[in-house]
């Protein structure tokens, strides 16, 4: 393989390879932690730390507390059981005492402890056959030797950087430790921020405050270097942010719809129900946008069952009034079939055509539906991915609505907005995230957002039950099927797995549907089914051919079945808050009272008492995000949204604050970037965000 030979642009960028102490075995070990260049091990910042103040002594522990211990392993082992699994078991001391601790199904770690050992431990204490304490560990750290002093903190606070398998704890911190003061002198010529910004910000210079990072004297100390980085990822973020919307509004010029009231009026006067205070105000806010000169960029997020379609209807209305055309763009094609049946049932009688172009429409129909949108007389167009195909145009498309628009990304959502001459651009979400990630993440969008329900529709009551209740739960959802009704039975797996012993939705829906449920209709749904699969199940639930539905997340954006009253979540501790909310919104979307249970184990109530105590998806998205962070809060990575590593969205208010501000006031003085001070901030944006520029087109 040949080696690049040519100079790096700053020693910063040196491949790790070369540093002293790594070669290229272990620069193998710090790719798979994405330590690339000496830069990237600068960046490699602790996840947590830990000092005198956060250990445990270990003969202080008591049952039902969640310790850190360090301490010598004196001895260790795998123990056998009755049920053939195997257990490592190492007895760990400090200068108070000693503790066992436990790892059930781990016995390679009998090759990964010695005695002599010192071990940081982290986990819950319990009763070991209700005679001993037992120490179950979470996560664990080796200080080195005890003959070598390993585990001495003397007050020091000492950080617990991401490790993998090949690569200690001590290691990285001896390598970190041995190249951090020639690898911060260069950070200190190559700052971006000018000292100006940094004092108003109230942030540290960046080679401070990474040496904060990896050499704090005290927490604050740490959390002073975070808060830089912090500020870091949030500013430039916003600033290419600010200069989207400069742009959007500079160069591209919207339409200026005009109030004509020829169908907003007769719309609002044949609804069968009030609209909210939440959705009325929404309005205005839509038609305050779409009646001024430039481009509409707003996001409606909503909690499920929030009514955000009606929203959309209004703001399409307007521009279908104004001799425009309008479309709205689904994830699947049975949403996207049910918002053009909602539609068309709502403008009854109104002389407004809806169409619905999906990739499964017949050959004769889809081109009746092309020919109607290229000549105008499709005044509203509903569809999935193939309204952003090259063979589809419109005739004066002024209005783009993109629903559910995490399941599309920023591409998909500006290949729509394309279609048109600079047609208004309305995003919805039915994930609510805090009001603070949602500018940081969508900050090129204005924001509207329904925090009301509308009138008449009962609560759905959710309630927590453990393994033994399942029979029970069975026999209520035998009562409510022949009551008319319908249910939903979920789990985390498609298919069993040997790795982790969870319920899975192939094997109970041929147990269910051959013991439990013997005589009732049951259907299967999962990710794994082709689309014409999934859509062909859950047309036949939702025109009640199906009476219980056993699935995966799949349905976590479905359609409304307002006969469903039941849904039971299984192994409930798997899955986050905000995840559970989207499920638990499937049902309750009808007159009757429907039920929500989530079958888990004990441990992990507390945390999901918040969704039996509230309704309220902002206040769960809310107590999500504090527990579990941004990363494992969104699940698998969407496209286009931008990595955080250093932000806390539960801490970092006005952090973000002043970088907007900072943003929007560069931006107002120099939208291009081209001025001395300002050249290196284009160039970072360039860099970290080259993807988002090119969508943006303010690269």
């Amino acid at each position: 393989m040949a080696i690049e030979t040519s100079a790096p642009a700053s020693p910063l960028d040196r491949p790790a390879q070369f540093l002293k102490g790594v070669g290229p075995t272990r620069a193998e070990l710090l790719a798979r932690l994405g330590i690339h260049t000496a830069r990237d091990l600068l960046f490699h910042i602790p996840r947590r730390y830990e000092d005198a103040s956060t250990v445990t002594p270990i003969a202080r522990l008591s049952v039902g507390q969640d310790a850190t211990v360090i301490g010598e392993v004196i001895s260790k082992g795998v123990l056998p059981t009755r049920t053939r699994l195997r257990v490592f078991q190492a007895v760990v001391r400090d200068e108070s005492g000693s503790v066992e601790c436990a790892w059930p199904g781990q016995p390679f770690l009998d090759r990964v402890f010695d005695t002599g050992d010192v071990v940081l431990i982290t986990g819950p204490v319990r009763y070991f056959h209700g005679r001993r304490l037992q120490l179950q560990p979470r996560e664990y750290v080796h200080l080195g030797r005890a003959d070598q002093g390993g585990g001495n903190l003397a007050g020091k606070v000492l950080p617990i950087y991401p490790a993998t398998e090949g690569l200690s704890q001590r290691m990285i911190r001896s390598l970190i430790d041995a190249h951090l003061d020639a690898l911060l002198e260069y950070v200190a010529r190559e700052d971006p921020l000018p000292e100006s910004q940094r004092r108003g910000a109230g942030v540290a210079r960046l080679d401070q405050a990474l040496a904060l990072l990896h050499r704090p004297a005290s927490l604050s100390d740490a959390e002073r270097g975070r808060t830089r980085l912090a500020y870091d990822e949030l500013f430039f973020l916003q600033l290419l942010h600010a200069r989207a919307r400069e742009r959007a509004a500079r160069a591209r010029p919207g339409i200026a719809f005009r109030r004509r009231n020829d169908l907003v009026r007769p719309a609002y006067r044949q609804l069968p129900f009030e609209l909210t205070r939440a959705q009325t105000r929404a309005i205005s806010e839509i038609f305050a946008d779409m009646t001024s000169p430039r481009r509409m960029h707003r996001l409606l997020q909503g909690d499920v069952g929030s009514g955000k379609t009606v929203v959309a209807l209004f703001a399409m209305l307007l521009a279908v009034e104004n001799s425009y055309q309008a479309a709205l763009m689904a994830p699947t094609e049975i949403l996207a079939e049910q918002h053009a049946r909602t539609i068309a049932k709502l403008l009854e009688g109104l002389p407004v055509n809806v169409a619905l172009l999906t990739g499964g429409l017949p050959t004769r129909e889809r081109r009746e539906v092309l020919e109607s949108m290229a000549s105008g007389n499709a005044h509203i167009v509903v569809g999935t991915h193939a309204l952003i195909q090259d063979a589809v145009a419109f005739r004066r498309l002024g209005l783009a609505v993109v629903d559910e628009q995490h399941r599309f990304g920023v591409r998909q959502r500006v290949a729509l907005a394309d279609m048109g001459e600079n047609p208004d651009l309305l995003v919805m979400s039915a994930t609510p995230i805090p009001r603070s990630l949602a500018l940081t993440l969508y900050g090129d969008l204005d924001l509207s957002i329904l925090d009301e329900r509308p009138a008449g529709r009962k609560p759905v009551r959710t309630s927590m039950a453990g393994e033994r209740a399942r029979d029970r739960i069975y026999q209520f959802i035998r009562k409510e099927v022949a009551r008319g009704r319908q249910a939903y039975i979920v789990f985390p797996l498609v298919e069993e797995s040997e790795k982790v012993d969870l319920r899975a939705a192939t094997a109970e829906y041929e147990r269910l549907a051959g013991e439990t449920f013997v005589g009732l209709r049951l259907g299967l749904l999962h990710g794994q089914l082709s689309g014409e699969e999934k859509d062909r199940v859950m047309r036949d639930f939702a025109a009640g051919e199906l009476d219980v539905l056993v699935a995966t997340t799949v349905i976590e954006v479905g359609i409304d079945v307002p006969n469903a009253t039941v849904m039971v979540v299984e192994h409930a501790e798997r899955f986050g808050l905000s995840q559970l909310h989207q499920l638990r919104g499937r049902i309750g979307r009808g007159g009757e009272q429907s039920y929500c249970i989530l079958i888990a184990s004990g441990e992990s109530r507390a945390r999901l008492r918040t969704l039996v105590e509230t309704d309220d998806g902002f206040a769960i998205a809310q107590e999500d995000l504090r527990l579990r962070g941004m990363g494992d809060f969104f699940g698998a990575r969407q496209h286009g949204l931008p990595e955080f590593r250093y932000v806390d969205f539960m801490r970092d208010h006005a952090i973000l604050e002043r970088a907007r501000q900072d943003a929007a006031a560069i931006v107002a003085l120099d939208a291009e970037l081209t001025s001395p001070a300002h050249r290196g901030f284009r160039a970072i944006l360039s860099t970290r965000y080259a993807e988002r520029e090119r969508l943006y087109d303010v690269g």
